[in-house]
């Protein structure tokens, strides 16, 4: 079986970057066996669907509209996601819904699922998340991990690295700390 997480939102804009943070936090700190691809799907829309047609299973991290408190997380398979019409409310969220349905139609087709966290901020233009998202993140990876099981493969923790340091290595920053990109005078690997 061919299975692959998509990570999928905008880095600059808050907590619409959680899909694609979590996505790389799970790259950088789990191994699974069989392998599960892992890419950062970005804001790639459409582009998308080559993955809901060639793969068996795709998990999806995103953020989610739905009227709740900010930091819940949903499970919401395909089935479930074509039936929330109110579910539409950023781009990306139109374009998967739009694939999902044009998939519906055709001969075979990914179980796709998303694995959804409700957001606080997803316009202010800041690279990291909010207090509230970063608090629930742990427990957001380990519902991912979770469903990942649930498709047959097993997950190996192999790293500790912590959403902030995946952040600044991914971009360089994250809620406004930057890494240092000139060499402090006592670093002595630059003689």
């Amino acid at each position: 079986m061919k299975n692959i997480v998509v990570g999928v939102g905008n880095l600059l804009f808050k907590d619409e970057g959680i899909g694609i943070y979590a996505a790389k936090y799970i790259e950088e700190n789990y191994t699974f066996e069989p392998e599960i691809e892992i890419i950062d799907g970005g804001t790639l829309g459409f582009k998308l669907m080559s993955y809901f047609q060639e793969y068996d299973n795709v998990i999806i991290l995103d953020t989610v509209s739905i009227e709740d408190k900010a930091g819940e997380i949903f499970r919401l398979p395909s089935d479930v996601l074509l039936g929330l019409g109110n579910y539409r409310k950023t781009a990306h969220e139109v374009e998967i819904v739009e694939m999902l349905e044009i998939c519906s139609v055709l001969d075979k087709h990914a179980a796709v699922t998303i694995m959804g966290i409700i957001p606080e901020d997803i316009e202010k233009v800041e690279i990291g998340l909010t207090q509230s998202i970063e608090n629930r993140f742990e427990e957001y990876i380990a519902h991912v991990i979770k469903e990942i099981e649930s498709i047959g493969c097993s997950a190996n923790k192999k790293n500790d690295k912590t959403i902030k340091q995946i952040a600044q290595e991914l971009i360089g920053s994250y809620n406004g700390e930057h890494l240092s990109r000139i060499p402090n005078e006592e670093d002595t690997t630059w003689n």
